[in-house]
């Protein structure tokens, strides 16, 4: 795959290239060892372009979990602990026992990575949510965010993410205090 796109969040690609070149240079290598013709063969189902063949984003993302993995990155999960002590007096609840946790794809020396080929709204909450939390919990100190150009997404199923939104919004959005640098990088097949 190639890098075709290259958005720089918050000062997130100074920050990689000042201090976290090595793992920038790895992360770019990684994208150009994924050859995505081998993951065009999911076959639509969908009406609007049913018997068209797509690729594949779970066999992309397995793709792109086994080059990573190679290079000694690591997923991390942290479990979510949900505090009851705000529902109101007369709300009559069950303990919570919901196994729930969140996770980052690709962690290693704290830079943390996600690999997005799903829907509009887990790419933003990578962003604008993931990322800060996994920072204040002191895990990273910033983010890549690794996601399709509008070209690439239009051969996927419909409502995959792409390059071109985020990129749309975060700069309509602007940056916040609790932003943590960001690199977001477009790819294309």
């Amino acid at each position: 795959m190639i890098i075709a796109g290259k958005y720089s969040f918050n000062n997130g690609l100074t920050l990689l290239q000042k201090q976290h070149a090595a793992l920038l240079d790895q992360i770019e290598h990684i994208i150009a060892q994924v050859s995505a013709s081998l993951y065009q063969n999911k076959k639509s189902r969908e009406k609007t372009i049913r018997g068209r063949l797509l690729y594949s984003p779970v066999r992309l993302n397995k793709a792109f979990k086994e080059k990573f993995v190679k290079r000694g990155w690591k997923s991390k999960r942290v479990s979510c602990d949900y505090p009851t002590k705000f529902y109101l007096s007369r709300y009559n609840f069950k303990p919570l026992s919901s196994g729930a946790f969140r996770e980052i794809d690709f962690l290693k020396d704290r830079v943390g990575v996600e690999v997005q080929f799903g829907k509009y709204a887990f790419m933003v909450y990578n962003v604008c949510a993931k990322m800060t939390i996994f920072h204040n919990l002191g895990f990273i100190d910033t983010g890549v965010e690794i996601v399709p150009l509008k070209n690439f997404a239009d051969k996927m199923s419909t409502g995959v993410s792409y390059f071109e939104q985020i990129v749309w919004d975060l700069e309509k959005r602007g940056i916040s205090n609790i932003d943590i640098p960001v690199l977001v990088i477009g790819i294309d097949k």
